[in-house]
């Protein structure tokens, strides 16, 4: 924290210099001037905290330098000093928004009494400041994200709007950030995006649908140095996927399907490859989101972007490792899950089978019936909570007899065919 004491008599500073308790109240810099027009130059470069100012002083007074504060919208506290006892004078400071008025000779206990309140109220006010701050921005990234949510979405958006994130340009780049799934794309594209935005390079954004994907949007000729920039700054393993020239923001649906196609097909750059060391922990991932996330809609070409595998190595590796396969283990999940709602609440039977990603109560019943040996219905009757009897097991079949589903669906959300 800065410190400027502005008089045009020495012995004044001096005697304030030497009575604050500067080091004990986080004063790190103090700085003097002898009249109001140094104190501005000062300020311009230096921009302290606290101010203490003389109102009579040549060239500038401590009442011009006030109202010149004003204006530059200064944030700090200024504490006017003056040997005249002068109503006049302090109801001026007050108007021009000085802080305190401390009369000369200056006394140490009221110096420092008024110096810790100054730093106190300047800390509070700039807390406030930056949290204000925090939410605009934070509003702004939200604003920005869900246009390009909804440009990629195809639905209703403004061009225009867009084009307000962007540097003018002839034509545009379109490249997808596919980040691994144990890193949260929000923290990684918001400092990509302050740099394309210095650089006037375009921007970056994160939709809405997919929390482990950027989206890039690059002015003709910068792609190459926006990827250098990406591999000197992000420490993480990341994919980048082209969609395609944009020579209007309006191509901005199409190019984005194609850069996921293009993903899909495996058609992407690596930057910081993760080691076949990470095979292992990559299936236990894998199975901690499959924990996480059985009641949505999931799919092998999902979880082959979000752990950088083929879907084929995915379905090998997870029937080695867990002695199921996939589709199975998620079947026993969504099942375990629906017997927890049968016997714990009073959900209709299509609400469960909705919520756990079937579109198809009759085919939810037959899965149902197929694992556990009865309809949803037979067992709600038998566990339910109205209807609850003591004892006797159920009667379930054996996971063993069912059919392999690796066939690039994972039967979720996907309409169940009888």
């Amino acid at each position: 924290m800065k410190a400027l004491l502005v008089d045009d008599e020495f012995n004044v500073r001096d005697v304030i210099r030497y009575l604050g308790q500067w080091d004990q109240l986080g004063v790190t810099e103090i700085w003097e001037a002898g009249n109001g027009e140094e104190a501005q130059t000062i300020i311009e470069r230096e921009r302290p905290e606290i101010i203490f100012a003389d109102i009579k002083m040549p060239k500038v007074t401590g009442i011009q330098l006030l109202e010149w504060l004003n204006q530059q919208a200064y944030t700090g506290k200024v504490i006017i000093v003056s040997g005249y006892d002068d109503y006049s004078y302090m109801r001026k400071a007050i108007q021009c928004s000085s802080f305190d008025y401390l009369l000369k000779p200056v006394e140490a206990d009221a110096l420092n009494t008024v110096l810790e309140s100054a730093i106190f109220a300047w800390k509070r006010e700039e807390a406030e400041r930056r949290s204000d701050s925090v939410v605009a921005q934070e509003a702004e990234r939200l604003r920005r994200n869900r246009l390009i949510t909804a440009a990629c979405e195809e639905e209703p958006w403004n061009g225009e709007d867009l084009a307000g994130y962007l540097p003018k340009a002839d034509a545009y780049d379109l490249t997808l950030v596919y980040f691994y799934h144990t890193h949260s794309a929000d923290t990684y594209i918001n400092l990509l995006a302050e740099e394309m935005m210095s650089q006037e390079w375009g921007n970056a954004f994160v939709p809405q649908n997919d929390d482990c994907i950027g989206l890039v949007i690059s002015s003709r000729g910068s792609k190459l140095s926006i990827e250098q920039w990406i591999s000197n700054h992000f420490d993480i393993p990341v994919r980048l996927v082209s969609g395609g020239p944009l020579t209007s923001l309006q191509d901005l649906p199409s190019a984005y399907q194609s850069a996921k196609k293009a993903m899909e097909l495996q058609n992407f750059r690596t930057i910081h490859r993760l080691s076949d060391l990470d095979d292992a922990r990559r299936m236990d991932d894998i199975v901690s989101y499959l924990e996480e996330h059985y009641t949505e809609e999931l799919s092998l070409d999902k979880l082959a972007n979000r752990f950088f595998l083929s879907r084929e190595h995915i379905c090998r590796r997870f029937k080695q490792e867990q002695g199921i396969n996939l589709s199975n283990y998620l079947i026993q999940l969504r099942i375990e899950q629906a017997r927890r709602w049968l016997s714990q609440t009073e959900e209709r039977i299509y609400s469960i089978a909705v919520n756990l990603g079937y579109q198809n109560e009759k085919y939810f019943s037959k899965l149902f019936k197929k694992e556990v040996g009865m309809t949803p219905a037979q067992y709600r009757g038998l566990y339910g909570n109205q209807n609850k009897r003591k004892g006797g097991e159920i009667c379930e079949k054996s996971y063993e007899n069912n059919v392999d589903r690796d066939d690039g669906r994972i039967a979720c959300g996907v309409r169940g065919k009888e």
